[in-house]
């Protein structure tokens, strides 16, 4: 077990999986040890490749209380009651139906809970279980937990209470609840001169801003010249407002709605836990499936601290899970926690099955999206852009605040506006909660923005690609936030190879052809294309490297894996500076105890001041350990543990390999440059001295007591933080916070080194990015565009997909294959939400309990065009340019090309999301 953390007066330790089935993956070979060509420079297979493809891999789902060899062997199980109705008060519930033979051995409800002081952690908001008498806030809302010490009772009663309405009682008509919404802001930017001057105002240079409520609906300030910042903002959005209203003759001024769909995150994994509470020795034991094991540890830690349950230890399991943002932020397995607590000494297990998760699990957020648009006639250049986008954060809060101002910035995407007014509101309903699924808000607006350029192509008469080219976000412009997005921005590259393409570039003739020779179907191409940010801006990661002295290295990452195939990510980040993956990855790490950080505050709201205050304790940092999710993997994530690879190169390998040339006669008096250093198959060479193998390096580092491994911290708000330290004497400035490092202990170790044992350096200087750059809400990015060739049939409405190619700036791959698999997966996602994937928000949608996938369309191999896809990465900018997050990118583009794509082979623009059959059957009579 690793010890975490010491939470008030809880020890909470974590270690992954922890399980009799874990520890056998290696020993059944299910898990692999990497495979590296080194001539070809590629991971031959994933690590968890052979238990994907065999069904053999082992996911939080599958552990049951006889794989946890120190837990009681009986497994018991539960379930949740959920109401069905959100217009009238809930008056308890009745399980006489069950009879004495069926009857729950524990039934926890409110009472229970606030009689033991236990609730939700704060961000999950109230009642965990309704109290009798309250109005539910939201369709599906939890009243009780059953609990049953045996599989075959709990079956029998779940049959029995499932889909049976006369379970849960109902009193007086009281109407859906009415609320506030969970978050409403604005964002005003009117640009200078040119795209590369200041801004007159922007959420940059000023800031974001925020309404006042009359009768649960934002009231936005009194614009003001001179006014504070908001009637400052205020004024500004009016003076673009009446410019739209009344618009210079020679502009072309567009209004149009647009509306995506809740939808289901649909991860094949349903949200499950198991837990066992030892009342005896106060020990809670949770198997749990979870993007954030930190975070999870944090929050279950503090929820049983403050409640009246004694609790000495937790020990948390995180495990193989598959999120998509359904295990980000989850509420499930704090019932499960409850469960565990109540469950008289034996493992609980709550596990929904699909009909549960339909039910309860966190939904896509539904969009409604307004927009104005100037363009200039003449020169076709975008001029002005006003928004109003309401999203639904169903019941509670969760990310709903976050979300719609992660919608609200992204939606510029690939171009440049100069002057912005973008109004956002996360309204509270009685919906299903709303989460962080995949595209986080961003993917409804990008969509929505980039039907919008087809359009006003169309209206000008220009091809839609040329439009846009006209356009696009070059290196150096400004943002809709008024900021610079950093590094090479390469969505106009993108443009231009998809203009050139075959698919596009013979679509007209192609269209002609196909028509005639096929009766009744009508042929279309089309187009989208994104620059999409990466990352939440306030991203911390934890990395530790280490060599042995036979060349074997290990790396302990704090993200978690959650299919994405972060583990062998985590490997092949090291063959920059180690010239091989590592031989084992251990992801979900809590325990850094070599690397002590310490964190407070609100990284998002904290002031400039607060910042510079905090960062006098050295061992401090912003924020501390993020969720795997945003796509950040392959680039926050892996960031330090490259950072942590090149310490140990720098201070340990290279020091070692000057000594055995310095000591080889052929070699001559010539000391390299550390910038001739390149790895060729395993062995380090510069300058045509002798190659070295890793092992060699590796033993001779050991013997001299150089630096054989390295624990780091980073952070980064749009920018990564850096730091100043000294190594071995030698002054090192790094972009981390935080450093420890190892040393050999070899019989040439110095006794000054505590050869063995990490030893923590205290940083002599730290520059972290400004807290103003959070309203920059954009970092590094990624473009993407998608080609899609599709047909519709004049008969049915059936769109058929021929061909799709995906155009994609990922930076330097880590694994290639990956890259293919998260495109591929990312596309299907996007051609589900464009054509199939919908629900109702209300009483009729998923709350009800009666949803699964037989009324839920997911998109199969026949509706993706699986032997016809293609993709096309562009090449790295330089051999050092780092992996980009690219796997929600990949998701959103194609929903455009298609929706674009229908316009062309039908001549009618849908704007309204997913476009069905029978919408299309309205349009062709």
């Amino acid at each position: 077990m690793l010890r975490a953390s010491l939470i008030g007066s809880i020890a909470v330790y974590v270690a992954p999986l922890g399980s009799q089935a874990y520890a056998s993956l290696f020993e059944q070979q299910l898990l692999v040890r990497p495979d590296w060509d080194a001539a070809a420079g590629v991971l031959k297979y994933r690590i968890d490749g052979l238990s994907k493809v065999t069904g053999a891999k082992v996911f939080a789902r599958d552990i049951r209380a006889r794989d946890m060899p120190h837990w009681p062997q009986q497994q018991a199980h539960a379930l949740v009651l959920r109401t069905t109705r959100a217009d009238c008060s809930y008056d308890g519930f009745d399980l006489s139906l069950l009879g004495d033979e069926l009857k729950p051995d524990r039934v926890v409800t409110a009472n229970d809970l606030t009689r033991d002081g236990l609730r939700f952690p704060d961000f999950y908001g109230e009642d965990m279980l309704l109290p009798e008498g309250k109005t539910p806030a939201y369709l599906g809302q939890a009243v009780a937990i059953l609990i049953f010490q045996d599989f075959v009772r709990f079956r029998f009663a779940k049959e029995k209470l499932q889909f049976n309405d006369a379970v849960i009682r109902y009193g007086a008509i009281t109407g859906p609840l009415q609320r506030d919404p969970w978050e409403a802001v604005r964002f005003v930017r009117v640009g200078g001169a040119t795209p590369h001057d200041d801004d007159v105002f922007s959420s940059l240079k000023d800031a974001p801003f925020s309404p006042g409520y009359e009768k649960h609906e934002p009231v936005w300030p009194a614009p003001a010249r001179d006014g504070n910042l908001a009637a400052r903002g205020m004024y500004h959005a009016s003076a673009i407002g009446e410019e739209l209203e009344h618009p210079p003759a020679d502009w072309v001024v567009l209004r149009r709605r647009y509306a995506t769909q809740s939808a289901d995150t649909a991860a094949l994994e349903p949200d499950n836990a198991n837990g066992w509470y030892d009342s005896e020795k106060q020990e809670l034991h949770l198997v749990v499936p979870t993007q954030s094991p930190q975070e999870m540890a944090q929050r279950a830690a503090t929820m049983l601290q403050q409640s009246r349950i004694g609790l000495k230890q937790l020990f948390l399991h995180p495990c193989y899970t598959v999120g998509y943002g359904s295990k980000d932020s989850f509420a499930l397995p704090y019932y499960a926690l409850v469960a565990a607590v109540y469950g008289g000494g034996r493992p609980v297990r709550l596990a929904n099955d699909r009909f549960e998760q339909f039910q309860a699990g966190l939904k896509r957020h539904q969009f409604n999206i307004d927009y104005t648009v100037a363009v200039e006639r003449g020169t076709g250049l975008l001029r002005s852009l006003r928004a109003g986008i309401i999203a639904n954060g169903g019941g509670r809060k969760n990310v709903s605040d976050l979300l719609v101002r992660v919608g609200a910035t992204s939606l510029g995407s690939a171009y440049y506006f100069p002057k912005t007014d973008v109004a956002t509101t996360a309204v509270a309903s009685r919906a299903v909660d709303a989460g962080s699924a995949r595209g986080y808000g961003a993917l409804e607006t990008m969509t929505a923005t980039e039907l919008m350029m087809d359009e006003i192509a169309g209206e000008l008469g220009l091809d839609p690609i040329e439009f846009r080219l006209r356009n696009v976000l070059k290196t150096g412009m400004r943002n809709t936030q008024g900021a610079i997005p950093t590094g090479t921005l390469r969505a106009e590259t993108v443009m231009q190879k998809a203009r050139v393409h075959p698919l596009w570039s013979g679509r007209l003739a192609r269209k002609q052809v196909y028509e005639a020779a096929h009766p009744g179907k009508y042929y279309g191409v089309g187009f989208g294309c994104i620059q999409w940010r990466f990352g939440n801006g306030v991203e911390g990661s934890l990395s530790r490297v280490e060599l042995a002295g036979d060349g074997r290295i290990a790396v302990f990452n704090s993200g978690a894996e959650i299919g994405t195939g972060t583990s062998s990510g985590q490997a092949v980040a090291c063959v920059r500076w180690l010239g091989r993956p590592a031989d084992a990855v251990e992801l979900a790490v809590t325990d850094w105890t070599d690397l002590p950080v310490e964190t407070s505050g609100d990284p998002r709201k904290m002031s400039q001041d607060e910042q510079d205050r905090l960062a006098q304790n050295p061992r401090w940092s912003p924020a501390y350990a993020s969720a795997s999710s945003a796509s950040n993997s392959s680039y926050y994530l892996s960031h330090t543990t490259r950072e942590a690879a090149r310490i140990v190169f720098v201070h340990g390998l290279w020091p070692a390999a000057i000594a055995i040339w310095a000591s080889d006669a052929a070699a001559g008096s010539r000391v390299p440059a550390l910038e001739e250093a390149r790895w060729r198959e395993g062995s380090l060479t510069a300058g045509g001295l002798e190659p070295l193998p890793l092992a060699r390096l590796a033993q001779e580092a050991h013997r001299r007591g150089l630096v054989t491994g390295a624990a780091v911290h980073g952070f980064n708000r749009w920018r990564w933080a850096e730091a100043e330290f000294v190594v071995n004497g030698l002054s090192v400035r790094a972009p981390i916070d935080a450093l420890s490092v190892r040393y050999g202990e070899g019989s040439d170790a110095s006794a000054a080194t505590a050869p063995g044992r990490y030893q923590v350096l205290d940083r002599q200087a730290v520059f972290f990015p400004p807290t103003q750059n959070y309203n920059a809400m954009v970092g590094l990015s990624t473009a993407a565009g998608t080609l899609a060739e599709l047909v519709v049939d004049a008969a049915s409405g059936q769109v058929t997909l021929l061909a799709h190619h995906t155009l994609l700036d990922c930076g330097t791959m880590l694994v290639p294959d990956l890259v293919s698999g998260q495109i591929q997966g990312g596309t299907a996602t996007g051609i589900g939400l464009a054509l199939h994937e919908s629900m109702p928000l209300y009483e009729d949608g998923p709350g009800n309990g009666t949803w699964n996938f037989n009324r839920y369309h997911l998109p199969r191999g026949s509706d993706v065009a699986t032997w016809t896809q293609t993709a096309e990465i562009l090449q790295p900018l330089s051999e050092d340019e780092p992996p980009k997050g690219m796997a929600e990118a990949a998701a959103i583009p194609i929903m455009a090309a298609i929706v674009n794509g229908i316009a062309h082979a039908i001549g009618h623009r849908f704007r309204t999301l997913p476009v069905t059959p029978d919408q299309i059957m309205a349009v062709l009579g």
